[in-house]
C-alpha cells in the first residue's frame, strides 16, 4: 500500500533475546538438565550400553535392501488403471498379491 508504513516487532525481539543469553533452543537449558540416571527397577528403561547400540546398528544395516537369494526380477509394465486401484485398494502388499493372483493365473494356464 502507498504511503502506509508497516513495522513489526518480531524482526527486534531475537537480537534483544540473544543479548539476555537465550536462543530460539535455548541450549544452555538443556544442557543445564540433569542427566537421565536408571533406577535399576525396570530393564526396559535401562539405557543401552554402547555394545548393544553398535549390533543394533549392525543388524539394521544387514536388513537393509533386497533379501539374500531372491529371486525377483526388476520390470517396467503397463496394467489398465482399473487393475491397479483394485489391488492397491487392498493396501500394503499389493505387488504381493499381484505376484500371486498371476501365479494362480499361470498355474491354471500352463504355457504351451
Amino acid at each position: 500500500m502507498a504511503g502506509s508504513k508497516m513495522t513489526s516487532t518480531a524482526n527486534s525481539e531475537p537480537p534483544v533475546a540473544r543479548k539476555r543469553g537465550e536462543s530460539r533452543t535455548d541450549l544452555a537449558k538443556l544442557r543445564a538438565g540433569t542427566p537421565y540416571v536408571w533406577d535399576g527397577k525396570d530393564e526396559n528403561d535401562r539405557p543401552l550400553t554402547r555394545e548393544e547400540m553398535q549390533t543394533g546398528i549392525e543388524a539394521y544395516r544387514k536388513r537393509r535392501g533386497r533379501p539374500v537369494g531372491s529371486e525377483k526380477e526388476s520390470t517396467t509394465i503397463r496394467f489398465d488403471a482399473d487393475i491397479l486401484a483394485a489391488f492397491r485398494a487392498g493396501g500394503p502388499g499389493w505387488q504381493t498379491r499381484m505376484n500371486a493372483a498371476l501365479r494362480e493365473w499361470l498355474e491354471a494356464h500352463p504355457p504351451a
